[in-house]
């Protein structure tokens, strides 16, 4: 897949909420492999949202990116001895999965920054390579983070299985955003469902998604 410019993509994002019928989603630019110098060249022409998987390839893209004001999310799985760096310069946490998680992001959140956004990552397909909570595990968690005030919790997030068969990928995504919407209902703050990638993310607008998470068709393949 090539790389599409930036206005090509949002005005795709576009097209597909409206033939949905859903509002437009926002776009998290995937930067991950990627040097600095994309994400401010991306930045240049008004993105200002980042994704990053991994938590010390990040830093050094933050720091040396800190004044274009950037948002930072952290999307990849969090190991436990990394919650501290991630709670002191993420935005975004989109990959909470266990209680564990919750209490180190909080005990490291500092005072000085607004509450940490925090994402429910559900493994909706439970598959056996991929982290996230089992759907009936959502309600524990969602309850520990709204019982922190330097988390904020916002929403779930997904990574459901690249099925062949549209039938079933369509499922994963329905079921997302049931648990989303159960979630809503009782928590006022909870606004993104993050679900899509690059080669699904039609789909994932059309079953609700808010946020799509989006990197070979920003920035070509990875090497």
């Amino acid at each position: 897949m090539s790389a599409l410019p930036l206005s090509t993509l949002l005005l795709n994002l576009h097209n597909a909420a409206t033939a949905a019928g859903r509002p437009d989603p926002l776009l998290l630019a995937v930067s991950k492999t990627q040097p600095a110098s994309a994400v401010a060249s991306l930045a240049a022409q008004g993105q200002r949202a980042f994704g990053e998987n991994y938590v010390q390839e990040a830093m050094a893209k933050i720091e040396q990116l800190v004044t274009l004001g950037l948002e930072w999310h952290l999307i990849g799985h969090l190991q436990s001895n990394k919650a501290e760096l991630a709670a002191r310069h993420f935005d975004w946490v989109q990959s909470v999965d266990r209680p564990k998680l919750v209490n180190a992001l909080a005990a490291h959140r500092p005072a000085d920054r607004d509450a940490l956004n925090v994402l429910i990552q559900v493994n909706i397909d439970d598959e056996g390579s991929k982290h996230g909570c089992a759907p009936e595990q959502v309600p524990e968690l969602a309850a520990l983070i709204a019982a922190q005030p330097r988390l904020r919790l916002r929403g779930l997030m997904a990574i459901p299985a690249p099925w062949p068969d549209a039938e079933r990928r369509a499922q994963a995504f329905e079921r997302m955003r049931g648990l989303f919407e159960t979630l809503a209902a009782q928590y006022p703050q909870v606004d993104t469902l993050s679900m899509g990638m690059s080669a699904d993310y039609p789909e994932a607008i059309a079953h609700g998604a808010t946020l799509v998470r989006v990197g070979t068709a920003l920035f070509g393949a990875r090497h």
